[in-house]
């Protein structure tokens, strides 16, 4: 049976357990910033539930990006309202969020519209063209230790005011930013300047967390990047999205994001279906699953080269006036 009608069974919504996701995740959120904001001075409860409060607005993301596919609940409406009630917590105004992430399902793996990416990727001979400045930029651009703090600070706080495309959806923007404002008013003026402070340092925190899941589910060694026309879209879906082996814990945090190539497949397919989807025919079509080791390894690879269609690392120093072939 072809894969897609394997998996068709998997995409209808059970909103009883959507909703099981959806507020018990809001409970999580609340109950673990008040416990840190109110524990300021017990730090063997304050960090615990700082790393909680990140952690579940990561989930809060994935289950307003679920609303964004119209996966996480029956009702178009549903998703929808769930979504804009997510946007307040994710920082993320849920209709432009939703329309530059279906372009990234639109162009996964094209080379000529890498601009609907979340990661930046240049190719091996787009390096070895590139000046001074442009390499040391991209060097730091592609550092694991600026990209995730420093993408956490840009993407969720800074970015996200005004996403890519957000001309397009200017109005729900401003109220989303509104909205943003009132909610820090309000921790504010229950909690003062600590309150704020704690919520900033778990969100920072639940960012870059979120980067660290965002690089995982396109950089790895053997994904997939072509040109049209011989871009597959199958194949970029299955091939060029990650599936993450990283433990239990990470699958409740990220929602089962971590799956990502049934994701990409077949966006339509809710969350909590995504795992064992995944399973069932992870063996008869060899998708391979990534673990700690290969992810952190990740990390070092920077490069497409189109010529050994893999991702590589930065080439060596410059030998006798040639480019040295990349480290393996």
């Amino acid at each position: 049976m072809e894969i897609r009608e394997r998996l068709k069974p998997f995409t209808v919504k059970d909103d009883r357990i959507g909703a099981l996701a959806f507020f018990p995740t809001f409970v999580v959120y609340f109950a673990s910033l008040y416990l840190a904001i109110t524990h300021v001075d017990a730090w063997f409860i304050l960090i615990p539930m700082m790393l909680i409060n990140g952690a579940s607005a990561v989930r809060l993301y994935v289950l307003q990006h679920d609303c964004g596919h119209a996966s996480l609940f029956k009702s178009r409406r549903h998703n929808d309202w769930a979504g804009e009630a997510l946007s307040l917590l994710t920082f993320a105004p849920y209709a432009a969020m939703r329309h530059n992430h279906n372009l990234h399902h639109a162009h996964l793996g094209n080379l000529e519209a890498r601009e609907t990416g979340e990661i930046h990727t240049m190719t091996l001979r787009e390096w070895n063209a590139a000046g001074f400045w442009e390499r040391l930029q991209y060097r730091f651009y592609r550092n694991p230790f600026i990209l995730i703090p420093a993408g956490s600070l840009f993407t969720y706080f800074i970015r996200y005011r005004w996403p890519k495309n957000a001309g397009e959806m200017a109005t729900s923007v401003i109220l989303h930013n509104i909205a943003i404002a009132l909610y820090m008013l309000g921790i504010y003026a229950l909690f003062g300047w600590v309150g704020v402070l704690i919520w900033f340092l778990s969100s920072f925190l639940g960012g870059m967390l979120g980067v660290f899941m965002v690089y995982l589910q396109h950089n790895f060694e053997d994904t997939y990047w072509d040109r049209k026309p011989d871009l597959d879209p199958r194949i970029a879906a299955l091939q060029g999205s990650s599936a993450l082996d990283l433990g239990h814990w990470m699958d409740i945090i990220s929602a089962n994001i971590a799956y990502h190539d049934i994701h990409h497949f077949n966006a339509r397919i809710p969350h909590y279906n995504l795992r064992k989807c995944h399973q069932m025919i992870r063996e008869e079509y060899d998708l391979p699953t990534i673990k700690w080791p290969e992810a952190l390894r990740s990390f070092s690879l920077k490069l497409w080269d189109e010529d050994q269609q893999r991702l590589v690392p930065f080439p060596k120093a410059q030998v006798g006036g040639a480019t040295a072939t990349p480290v393996a």
